[in-house]
């Protein structure tokens, strides 16, 4: 191809180019206006429920859209208004919270880890772990995630000491999709002067860094940090850190998401709701008006009786002095549109638990009108809640236990063990057991189409151990007059006869000796 039949070639192109324009390609920059760390501050603000922690955070806030939300407005001066926090966030968590600590059970190791589970049970003894993991819940669920760090300190405890760091103090490093690291941060004051230990928790090692700001000091700089050691190694196995995590988050790769993800508008909402129904009823308060001559008066001085505000609020008014005049005292009371209001209010409501949790959990009773059947449908909002957060928990907590016990065979300088515990949690209080006696009742009689078995593994599921339910399956076998009996064996061995001829071995006739053959069977050669 000459040099003429390219230029007709590439002018040809640009000619197609133009005459079939491509789709446009459109860049779009987004700006976060924050990292994890301050989102978690954010949540822990609206955990704890103070209206003036939440008003100073959004109207200190640089995003655009929050600046015209309900805490972030400002009232023209003159009008006034009272900004309520619901503390529903709060009531949400500590409720889903209580529901998942008072169903755990205890850590089973399996047979022949007695020694193993007597190991735990003194860790979690010693560390009130039962406690410290009630709070570690809570700050998950609102914050996203955090980890335990299992600490060995010889002069505090012979046992390893379980600490536990929210979400804002930790931050994890991952290689190829795997945990590898988990950097712990502990602020330290002295004086002025603010330091952060970061302690670097990997397979293996636990290296300790003081900073001053964002410069590295030596870890004697300050007397909380002078004995650490700068590294410790141990069995490549073993990590001493664990992380705990419900939801993944949408926004920061690798760290938890939390409960209060996409709710945060749904909460304002619902806060400005009953801010204004509040506002209408103080604005509508009932106002008398009595004109002056028929105010009680002093019987001494003459002087106007000043009104008590508990039973005589009124407002004095001059004397009508009219020709068809009536001096009579008027009551004024606005019509508050409390129907209205109340539907806002239970739409906001609605917004806020949706995926999370139900009224009724929280002891709401938003509409009264609902039966039995209708409030446990609703129930489910909070089983699937439940559930998913049980299974992050039996992932994770069995690794803790395993660590613990592990950094005891480490102090104790003896080979680790490669452990399998695991934890149970009983049922949740949903149907009612009247209601599941009432179900599981209808199911066998007329229409087996449940054993016995399963009638009782259903009944009672995790609340009784196994000894517990097949005694009493046996019983309600026994009451309904089933009675398992032993299958009648027979003995193989003695199945071949031995038989002959006439040589005098066998008895007259030919027949065969049958002497040696088990009572009450009969049987041909």
């Amino acid at each position: 191809m000459n040099f003429l039949e390219k230029m007709r070639e590439g002018i040809r192109k640009r000619m197609m180019n133009w005459l079939q324009p491509q789709p446009g390609i459109h860049a779009i920059q987004i700006q976060e206006m924050m990292d994890f760390e301050l989102s978690a501050i954010r949540n822990r603000i609206w955990y704890r429920g103070d209206g003036n922690e939440l008003e100073q955070l959004y109207q200190q806030s640089a995003e655009s859209a929050d600046r015209h939300k309900f805490w972030a407005s400002r009232c023209s001066p003159g009008m006034e208004m009272r900004k309520i926090h619901t503390g529903l966030p709060g009531l949400m968590i500590k409720t889903i919270n209580g529901i998942i600590v008072a169903a755990m059970g205890e850590f089973e190791f399996g047979e022949g880890n007695d020694v193993q589970s007597d190991v735990w049970k003194e860790i979690a003894k010693k560390n009130k772990f039962r406690k410290k993991f009630e709070k570690s819940l809570k700050e998950v669920l609102y914050i996203g995630d955090g980890a335990y760090k299992i600490t060995i300190d010889t002069d505090i405890s012979q046992y390893p000491i379980l600490e536990w760091y929210p979400g804002e103090r930790v931050e994890f490093v991952y290689e190829r999709g795997q945990l590898k690291e988990i950097a712990f941060k502990t602020p330290y004051k002295k004086g002025f002067t603010q330091y952060t230990l970061v302690e670097y928790y990997g397979y293996g090692y636990v290296n300790s860094v003081l900073y001053k700001g964002e410069t590295e000091v030596p870890l004697n700089s300050i007397k909380a940090t002078e004995k650490l050691l700068p590294e410790v190694t141990f069995d490549k196995s073993v990590i001493l850190g664990v992380p705990l995590m419900i939801y993944e988050n949408t926004k920061f790769e690798g760290r938890g998401g939390s409960i209060f993800d996409g709710k945060l508008d749904s909460f304002d909402a619902y806060d400005e709701a009953w801010s204004q129904w509040m506002d209408a009823l103080r604005a509508g308060r009932a106002k008398t008006y009595i004109p002056e001559n028929i105010i009680p008066r002093n019987p001494e001085t003459g002087e106007l009786l000043k009104p008590n505000p508990f039973d005589n609020r009124f407002i004095a008014t001059g004397s009508d002095m009219g020709e068809n005049a009536r001096n009579e005292v008027k009551v004024e009371q606005p019509v508050i549109p409390h129907d209205s209001y109340l539907a806002s209010y239970v739409t906001a409501l609605d917004q806020c638990l949706q995926g999370i949790i139900s009224p009724s959990t929280l002891g709401i009773d938003v509409k009264k009108l609902d039966n039995a059947e209708a409030q446990r449908e609703k129930e489910k909002a909070t089983l699937y809640t439940r559930d998913a957060i049980i299974e992050a928990l039996q992932e994770t907590l069995p690794e803790l236990a395993s660590a613990c016990i592990n950094a005891y065979h480490i102090l104790h300088k003896e080979p680790v063990a490669e452990l399998e515990p695991s934890i149970d949690f009983g049922e949740y209080s949903n149907p009612s057991f009247e209601s599941q006696v009432e179900t599981l009742s209808k199911a066998r009689p007329g229409s087996p189409i449940m054993s016995i078995e399963a009638q009782v593994e259903e009944m009672w599921g995790d609340n009784k151990d196994e000894d517990w339910k097949k005694q009493e399956v046996a019983r309600l076998k026994a009451e309904a007059g089933i009675v398992e009996m032993e299958e009648p064996g027979v003995n193989t061995s003695l199945g071949e006869f031995n038989i002959q001829g006439g040589d005098g071995n066998a008895g007259e006739g030919g027949e065969e000796d049958v002497s040696n053959e088990p009572e009450g069977v009969q049987g041909t050669p």
